[in-house]
């Protein structure tokens, strides 16, 4: 049964560092999702996907200027990457 137990709890905590950062900004005060995508996109990041996470920050999937993948996570407030995987 620890056995069990133990298992449970290593499974819980894998999945929530997976999660991603968690952005407290209220709604009002978010950045406009078309002025975020144009300032990443001038940025030279070419948006896949672009979501709101989990934890209410902006996240996008796509490439970089020199055309690798990224997964990142913004402040939905300022746009200021919080975090890259």
């Amino acid at each position: 049964m620890n056995k069990l137990i133990s298992a449970l709890i290593a499974t819980f905590i894998a999945s929530s560092a997976i999660a991603g950062p968690t952005c407290s900004v209220p709604e009002e005060k978010w950045m406009k999702e078309a002025d975020f995508k144009a300032k990443i996109t001038a940025q030279g990041y070419q948006i896949k996907t672009f979501k709101v996470s989990k934890g209410k920050c902006y996240e996008i999937y796509g490439f970089d200027k020199d055309g690798k993948k990224v997964e990142i996570y913004y402040d939905p407030s300022t746009g200021a990457e919080m975090e890259r995987k």
